[in-house]
């Protein structure tokens, strides 16, 4: 089986792309989500749509071309989706979720999915909650690897993140982590991915909060 982008934190020497000592980030991830509500109000899951870069995907869709035509169908990448999916959990699905303040917990991802187009590969799957979670004030997510190894950039635009069928009148908030300057870039370049946990304290992650009357 081939590594998921969620197992790259922990195999980059395998995969050949890094040493243990390389740099920050590895893949880059350009993402959506929405946010899936009940009919009684309650947010049941969120929908992630995340596009890898160009590089990782040539990578990691090597040798899947089984009848040898040149085109790589959603058939000859199940499996592929299938290891994603499965090893998302060891990084906690790069999210984290709050309903009116509390953490909540992740079920089982259903409706996994990769499209291979225009050389992009793109991870489509639904992330339940673990129990639906009443949100009557505000309902917060954060997606992105704190790490900085896998860097995720929310697209700019209206459907960046948005809700489906969620109660009259509430809106969506999105917070974007700032961009970070050259010399922060060549410093995170150098470090230590193996002893540095947290990029020198910055936000690398993007925050999206449904604010609800």
């Amino acid at each position: 089986r081939r590594p998921a982008p969620a197992a790259l934190l922990a195999l980059a020497t395998g995969l050949g792309l890094a040493s243990p000592a390389s740099a920050h980030p590895h893949v880059f991830v350009t993402a959506r989500a929405e946010i899936l509500y009940a009919p009684d109000g309650t947010v049941r899951a969120l929908k992630h749509i995340w596009s890898f870069d160009e590089a990782y995907s040539a990578y990691i869709t090597q040798g899947l071309d089984k009848n040898g035509d040149g085109k790589l169908t959603p058939d000859e990448l199940a499996e592929l989706a299938k290891v994603n999916v499965e090893s998302l959990p060891d990084v906690g699905f790069f999210t984290t979720v709050k309903a009116n303040g509390r953490p909540q917990e992740f079920g089982t991802p259903t409706g996994a999915g990769l499209v291979f187009d225009n050389r992009i590969l793109t991870l489509t799957y639904t992330l339940p909650l673990k129990t639906p979670a009443h949100a009557s004030r505000s309902f917060g997510i954060e997606i992105g690897d704190p790490t900085y190894f896998v860097a995720f950039d929310i697209v700019d635009a209206p459907d960046a993140v948005i809700t489906r069928e969620a109660p009259k009148g509430c809106i969506v908030r999105i917070a974007r982590p700032p961009k970070l300057d050259p010399v922060i870039q060549q410093k995170l370049a150098q470090e230590d991915i193996t002893a540095t946990p947290d990029p020198s304290g910055l936000q690398v992650t993007t925050r999206a909060l449904v604010a609800c009357p």
